[in-house]
């Protein structure tokens, strides 16, 4: 079993609301986790047994009477009917002495939440939503951080216990982890097939999240979609092109992109707006959730194959974006991110916002990385806000600062 930064989170917050949700993708072990968290004491039902699922659907008052908390309901997102009435039970039982128990509900879910139909009205204010992604770095090698998230520092972040155990990688090793991807079961059990693993997963994806709960009904032109958008990942999203390309319409493409975003296989990354400025482009960027899901679709076969191919700056980009967002996500925080590109093609991969200050970042496929890296931080100034620290992300072996307002980091040490 490894160790996942995210179990203290939830046992804070489940201490503290009635209700927890936990979404992500399939596979990424949020199942897992709560129950590793519980032991197995408390009881486990799924909504992909039929059976289970229609009684939810048609009878959720007597679905929960057989079923009383605490329990455990996986995939609740098949029985958006059951809101309402665990609205209803934790509502009553704040009359009793004591209240509800703390964590009555554990539900988990693969559709993202903000789009999981009848959850926002029914128990806002009553419940407590994290979000699950795949293995971070540091998970794999066993080292869960469970310090503060991400931020662009000039000191090293590797200064207490298990941290000064983290060692520099070789460009192999940051591709192979890349290849690898996130997912928790291949790499527990290195029995595993990858192709296996991967070809399984993309047919029980389309076959019980897309035509079932979708009814999508040309699975195979949406595997084609799926495959180029992941041929895009760390681009701006071009809805003509990907419907083009898969022979589809443009209000397709646009559907099918946000079934893979409220599935949790993609993000997409909203460009920084401030009302100051006219000139941004107001198109999202599109990342890929697992890499190794990525480079499987893209069919890059080896490390080294990715390493020296079309898409090693898109997807060391996109590995980054992730252990980035895992460093907040894992932490119970919503971090405010985004990227900067304008029409005179001025780019910056990422900002990230905190406390009023604006942070830039670069990624570069470089272990040398210069002031040219950092030339387009300067339109932050125009942006109404303060300019924090900056980084290039990197393969350097340690950090260094490249003058006093931005540093090179190394990929390894987000």
């Amino acid at each position: 079993m490894l160790e996942r930064t995210m179990a203290k989170v939830i046992e804070e917050y489940s201490a503290r609301f009635k209700v927890l949700l936990l979404t992500g993708q399939r596979q990424v072990g949020k199942t897992t986790l709560l129950d590793e968290l519980v032991h197995k004491k408390r009881p486990y039902i799924t909504l992909d047994n039929p059976r289970h699922r229609i009684l939810a659907q048609n009878d959720p008052e007597l679905f929960l009477e057989e079923n009383p908390p605490p329990i455990l309901i996986d995939e609740v997102q098949y029985a958006p009917e059951l809101f309402p009435y665990i609205k209803m039970y934790v509502d009553s039982h704040k009359k009793h002495k004591g209240g509800a128990a703390r964590g009555a509900f554990w539900l988990t879910g693969s559709q993202k939440y903000k789009l999981m139909k009848g959850i926002s009205e029914s128990l806002a204010g009553r419940i407590v939503i994290l979000e699950l992604l795949g293995l971070s770095y540091r998970e794999k090698i066993r080292l869960p951080y469970s310090g503060k998230p991400f931020i662009p520092e000039f000191a090293s972040s590797q200064k207490k216990d298990k941290e000064t155990k983290l060692k520099s990688l070789s460009v192999k090793e940051i591709y192979k982890h890349i290849w690898e991807g996130s997912l928790p079961e291949p790499i527990a059990d290195k029995k595993i097939k990858r192709e296996a693993f991967y070809s399984s997963y993309i047919q029980s994806y389309i076959e019980r999240d897309v035509r079932d709960f979708y009814s999508i009904e040309k699975p195979v032109q949406f595997y084609n979609f799926l495959s180029a958008v992941a041929a895009r990942t760390g681009n701006l999203v071009n809805y003509s092109k990907l419907a083009q390309d898969v022979s589809v319409d443009l209000k397709t493409a646009q559907t099918w992109m946000g079934i893979l975003e409220r599935s949790g296989l993609v993000y997409l990354l909203q460009p920084y707006s401030p009302n100051a400025t006219s000139r941004i482009i107001k198109t999202p960027k599109v990342y890929f959730m697992d890499t190794g899901l990525c480079s499987y679709l893209c069919r890059w076969e080896t490390p080294e194959t990715l390493y020296s191919g079309a898409m090693d700056g898109a997807i060391l980009e996109t590995w980054c974006f992730g252990e980035i967002l895992k460093s907040y996500w894992n932490n119970g925080i919503d971090p405010l991110i985004y990227f900067y590109r304008d029409t005179d093609q001025k780019e910056i991969d990422f900002i990230i916002e905190k406390n009023m200050t604006l942070h830039p970042i670069e990624v570069k496929k470089t272990a040398m990385p210069d002031e040219k890296d950092i030339k387009n931080f300067k339109v932050i100034e125009k942006l109404g806000k303060k300019t924090g620290t900056g980084a290039v992300l990197c393969l350097c072996k340690e950090r260094t600062a490249i003058n006093r307002e931005a540093v090179s980091i190394p990929v390894w040490e987000i």
